[in-house]
């Protein structure tokens, strides 16, 4: 009988501690503390497939840990609707409260970002953040405008309606682009609180009562709370950072060189590149507001640089080829929305590299495809030729009918030397002056004397 209940209580201290065990894990999440626990994200830069994973399974994670609620940093221009839909759609089942917060002061939630604001349990924002600007782009007679706009003002409509936040605003957001302070935001229902910190704002959301998912209410315990930070991760963060104009218009651009110098010089992968950074820069435009218009200048400069391959230097056709990239840079993305644009400084030094790229380089490349059958450069050692420009020790020979940049092996030499071929390296001549080099042996010497 005594080892009976031994055996009774031993098992009663066991569901016991089961029981407890369940109930911890039932109960929100608290830090060693005893405080709330509070998981952290940041929605930096654009919406991206990256950052709608990243969110969705931290607020998955939140739910699974118990925890008092998620707070969602937003700093964004916008981005594909797609991830923002993942990502209100995340936002608006989630059991777990999810605040999101504008942070910090200069931060926004422009395009994409209003929509996710809307979908909320609590829209915060710092002081002098702004909200709005949320038009749907796209690529330019892609599609019909009027269908996407109307789409997008009845998911942000119903969304205001989710949350009891400003219907009328929202629906301007979408149709007219109008963007506003967090002032105003806070004073026509659009935002919940301004706040200007993350400390300040839990504090302040403490026992507040907030919609979740289902039509259901949660009161807030955010008192004091351990904010649990979760990051995007290394390799999301390189791909996530990969999405931005300046990187989509230097992919672009330098994938249509790289697949041009595959087509002149055959061989050498430089088309396996090429299409790599035109996939990449293809990716990147199906997450910003990409115009087709910048597309087709960028792809009118280069033939215009092809053109100018026929009259070697600088001529009219190099000149439009630059003016047409110039403009492909600045309207390859809306202007409209913001920080959506290539720099200038960037679009500057790519113009400068297709000058030198396509006026020297491939000119060079240009010129060997087209030597007559059996003409390579070591064909040219021994001939002779005259300097076009200075070799000091590097300039432009004439040889074969053809200039060709070559080294002094005899160091300075003026226009109009003459010289010859001594060697080759790669697509450079080597050649010295004509009076320098050994003359060669008549046929007497070769023979040791006359008879």
């Amino acid at each position: 009988m005594q080892a009976v209940h031994a055996v009774r209580t031993v098992r009663s201290l066991w569901l016991a501690g089961a029981a407890l065990v369940l109930l911890a894990a039932a109960a929100p999440a608290h830090a060693a503390t005893g405080a709330p626990v509070v998981v952290g994200m940041r929605l930096s830069g654009v919406v991206d497939p990256f950052e709608a994973g990243y969110i969705k399974s931290g607020i998955a994670a939140a739910q699974d840990e118990g925890a008092a609620a998620v707070l969602l940093t937003i700093d964004t221009p916008g981005g594909l609707d797609s991830s923002m839909r993942q990502i209100t759609q995340a936002i608006l089942n989630s059991p777990v409260p999810v605040i999101c917060y504008v942070s910090p002061e200069g931060a926004r939630a422009a395009s994409a970002g209003t929509f996710i604001m809307y979908s909320c349990s609590v829209a915060a924002m710092a002081p002098a953040t702004n909200i709005g600007a949320a038009h749907p782009v796209g690529v330019a007679g892609a599609i019909e405008q009027s269908k996407v706009t109307n789409d997008a003002v009845a998911y942000i409509e119903g969304l205001a309606r989710a949350r009891h936040r400003n219907v009328s605003w929202a629906a301007d957001a979408v149709r007219n682009s109008v963007s506003i302070s967090a002032d105003d935001a806070l004073t026509i229902r659009v935002i919940d609180v301004i706040s200007p910190n993350q400390t300040s704002l839990l504090t302040t959301l403490d026992g507040r009562t907030v919609p979740v998912n289902g039509g259901r209410t949660v009161v807030l315990d955010t008192a004091g709370a351990t904010i649990q930070s979760r990051s995007l991760g290394l390799g999301f963060s390189i791909l996530h950072g990969l999405f931005t104009p300046d990187l989509a218009f230097l992919f672009f651009y330098l994938g249509i060189g790289l697949i041009i110098l595959e087509l002149i010089h055959p061989g050498i992968l430089a088309g396996v590149l090429g299409a790599l950074f035109l996939v990449g820069s293809f990716v990147s435009f199906g997450e910003l507001p990409f115009q087709l218009i910048g597309a087709v200048l960028l792809i009118a400069s280069a033939v215009f640089f092809l053109l100018e391959l026929k009259h070697p230097g600088v001529g009219v056709w190099t000149l439009a080829g630059t003016v047409t990239l110039v403009l492909g840079g600045l309207f390859l993305f809306n202007p409209h929305v913001p920080n959506a644009r290539v720099s200038p400084w960037l679009i500057v030094v790519v113009a400068g590299g297709a000058v030198l790229f396509f006026g020297f380089a491939l000119s060079a490349l240009w010129r060997v495809r087209h030597l007559p059958p059996g003409m390579t450069t070591r064909n040219l050692v021994g001939m002779e030729g005259v300097v076009t420009t200075a070799l000091a020790p590097v300039g432009v020979v004439q040889v074969a009918s053809e200039r060709w940049t070559a080294e002094s092996t005899a160091g300075a030499m003026p226009t109009g030397a003459r010289v010859r071929v001594v060697g080759t390296e790669g697509l450079r001549l080597r050649v010295a002056p004509i009076d320098a080099l050994p003359s060669t042996p008549t046929m007497a010497s070769q023979e040791g004397g006359t008879t």
